[in-house]
């Protein structure tokens, strides 16, 4: 195998691991020690990884959160999808919490016009909601968060204290290890106070999210129940969910 090969298949490696050794390279390219440094020198210098003693990890990576609108234009084919399985899990009579996330919002447009009601904080999917005749919206009232159109806030917090539902359907910039983070602290204890609420949790996240962590920590793997997702996670993350009961389901198995 040349040298380009190797770099691409570590790459690919690091992306489920976030870290490899020295002598996981040899073990798994069945190369010598000092070709398997030559190798990490070589993405070290491409500012692909940041060598440590004995191997290396994947540097740290800011996601840039774009504003709610340029999101909404960038929605994937993956966030329909996901969005499109969750909303077969709701039935006539639910109630149910939706945050403001762009895949929770794809979740409402392609839900049926059912008797449910819903708690939301965003300002677009009541509005999307709105055009189903039987659905019954409670639009949580609080600051609006203008650029990303969310309400925040201790208001919106008392105010869902109140609510006991059957799902929460969550968005996430990050699940990983280190549970499910987001960049803004104020989103982050609204979206905190929605899985305290719901007898079910479901996070719906692409494969661009696993594995990710991001400033701030809203919730931990044991506090959901369900992951929606496009792609099949790597079997170290499976496990990880195992571990903490949680179910998974990947749309690209249907």
């Amino acid at each position: 195998m040349y040298q380009q090969e190797r770099l691409i298949e570590i790459m690919n490696y690091l992306q489920h691991t976030r870290r490899i050794s020295v002598e996981k390279i040899c073990e798994l390219f069945e190369v010598s020690r000092d070709t398997a440094r030559r190798d990490l020198v070589k993405l070290e210098e491409q500012q692909a990884v940041v060598r440590t003693r004995g191997g290396a990890i994947l540097p740290t990576t800011h996601h840039e959160l774009k504003d709610y609108t340029n999101r909404l234009r960038t929605v994937s084919e993956e966030k329909l999808a996901i969005g499109r399985k969750a909303a077969s899990l709701l039935r006539s009579g639910d109630k149910v919490i939706l945050d403001a996330s762009t895949t929770v919002q794809s979740c409402a447009t392609q839900l049926e016009d059912l008797d449910i009601t819903v708690v939301t904080n965003s300002i677009n999917l009541a509005d999307i909601l709105s055009d189903k005749k039987q659905t019954h919206i409670h639009l949580l009232g609080g600051q609006l968060n203008k650029e990303h159109r969310f309400l925040y806030g201790t208001s919106v917090t008392d105010r869902l204290s109140k609510y006991n539902v059957d799902h929460a359907f969550i968005g996430v910039v990050g699940i990983s290890e280190h549970g499910l983070t987001l960049a803004h602290e104020e989103d982050g204890m609204v979206k905190s106070k929605m899985t305290e609420q719901a007898r079910q949790v479901t996070v719906l996240a692409d494969h661009t999210k696993i594995g990710v962590t991001d400033f701030y920590q809203y919730a931990g793997l044991k506090d959901i129940d369900l992951l929606i997702t496009d792609r099949t996670p790597s079997l170290e993350f499976q496990q990880l969910l195992k571990t903490h009961d949680v179910e998974l389901l990947v749309t690209e198995e249907d």
